[in-house]
């Protein structure tokens, strides 16, 4: 069987399921966690460890209506994070479609989630990785085309109805620079609401570094808030 057939079968497994409990307990209990609720379609790009995904599927008591990506493959979030695979696992044993080698720069041509449509999209601390200094010309704009890159696909997969883009990133120097609300709102998007964010509000969120030797480590947050962009109404 091919990744795609996989992908699909499993989607059609989540949609049975889904519909055998709406039969038994109306759609059963609403979850929230933050912003995310267990009845929203959430697409999280650019996994980590997964422990995000998974602190929210821990809370919702299922993962069935989550896909989580990683750019990296899997092979890759083994050698880099000592939690990775564990948290894969258990995420798939809650209902969760993970996808690896998921670009967010060009994420809506991927053959499956060019099929389906999001509640949510949540991208946190989208990085390219410590090519140039953190302040320098070179790094700020490879930051920036990922960051517009995303915002370009991501707009592609979001419902229409309701439908909520968030990136977390960080405040002051250098970050102020990536010009977020600026790109968002030349794609068409529009800012609705910025909030703090709150590591211990998702219990078990583990940030990582990702990238070079101290991959697995996780990196100072300071002052960070979450960006909610939507589509301009009709």
């Amino acid at each position: 069987m091919g990744k795609e057939e996989e992908y699909q079968e499993r989607e059609s497994n989540v949609e049975t399921d889904e519909e055998e409990e709406d039969d038994d307990d109306d759609e059963g209990e609403e979850k929230w966690r933050m912003h995310y609720s267990s009845r929203h379609r959430i697409l999280l790009v650019g996994e980590g460890d997964f422990s995000f995904s998974l602190s929210l599927a821990t809370h919702f008591g299922s993962a069935r209506n989550m896909v989580a990506t990683s750019l990296d493959s899997q092979e890759e979030i083994d050698s880099k994070y000592s939690n990775a695979i564990g948290n894969v696992r258990e995420l798939e044993e809650r209902g969760c479609i993970v996808i690896y080698g998921v670009d967010a720069k060009q994420m809506s041509q991927h053959f499956f989630l060019s099929t389906q449509r999001f509640d949510r999209i949540v991208y946190n601390f989208p990085h390219v990785g410590f090519l140039f200094r953190e302040d320098s010309y070179c790094q700020i704009q490879l930051n920036k085309r990922l960051v517009k890159g995303f915002l370009q696909n991501a707009k592609l997969l979001l419902r229409k109805e309701g439908g909520e883009i968030h990136i977390t990133h960080k405040e002051g120097h250098p970050y102020n620079k990536w010009d977020l609300v600026r790109k968002a709102h030349n794609i068409g998007l529009l800012l609705t609401q910025t909030l703090p964010f709150r590591k211990d509000d998702y219990p078990g969120y583990d940030n990582k570094r990702a990238h070079g030797t101290l991959s697995d480590a996780s990196f100072h947050l300071g002052d960070c808030t979450t960006y909610k962009f939507r589509l301009p109404p009709c």
